[in-house]
């Protein structure tokens, strides 16, 4: 636990002052990627839900200036056979993800997205978006360097995500009013060593001015 005069103002300083928590910047070419907005996640009803209520109505906001510019944008599920049987290990690590089996609302992405003709919905089976998926090949067709990143959680899926994006050299730029999780000390938690270690945690507004600047497509 924390103890209760950690400030992580002061830690992310500590870093800089040692060589960590480095910017990776825009690149010039970007992409959204919204990961696992899916009612398993979203609805609380599903043992793997919470209310995100908050990092959707900012998402739809990133959205909105990301298709008013025609930046790409990109959803993510994770979604199992009715056997389980391409689940893995990890569906003894969490026996809860048995409810995401292909044909449930649960494996549905959220519908206060929006999703759209066009925007590509990539199916997973494990934490991150690219782990086993054609995400990688496609961001890279596409000339897309730069994945600003909303959806959930911020602990598993996004950070999995963020630490495999700059792997594979593309600019991870985690949204904060965009992401969330179950726990409000792993989220907190987690941003602190994405920013510190792996990707650019920015506020929704820093995203939205550079949206804003982004030249339309010819």
């Amino acid at each position: 636990m924390m103890s209760s005069d950690w400030s992580c103002a002061a830690a992310i300083e500590e870093y800089k002052n040692k060589g960590l928590a480095g910017r990776v910047g825009f690149g010039k070419k970007p992409a959204i990627l919204v990961i696992d907005f899916t009612l398993g996640f979203t609805d609380p009803s599903s043992p793997l839900g919470s209310n995100l209520d908050q990092a959707i109505e900012a998402t739809n906001k990133l959205l909105e200036a990301a298709r008013r510019k025609g930046v790409p944008v990109f959803f993510t599920a994770v979604a199992y056979e009715e056997d389980l049987s391409d689940s893995g290990l990890w569906i003894k690590k969490i026996p809860s993800l048995a409810v995401l089996r292909s044909g449930s609302r649960f494996v549905d992405i959220d519908p206060r997205l929006e999703r759209r003709p066009g925007e590509q919905l990539i199916l997973k089976k494990y934490a991150s978006a690219f782990f086993g998926t054609h995400l990688a090949s496609t961001l890279t067709s596409c000339g897309v360097d730069t994945v600003i990143i909303a959806g959930c959680t911020t602990s598993g899926c996004v950070r999995a995500s963020v630490v495999d994006a700059i792997q594979y050299g593309f600019r991870p730029i985690v949204v904060r009013e965009a992401v969330g999780d179950r726990s409000k000390a792993a989220h907190e938690a987690n941003l602190f060593d994405i920013e510190g270690k792996y990707g650019d945690v920015i506020s929704l507004e820093e995203a939205l001015r550079y949206l804003s600047s982004v030249a339309e497509p010819r």
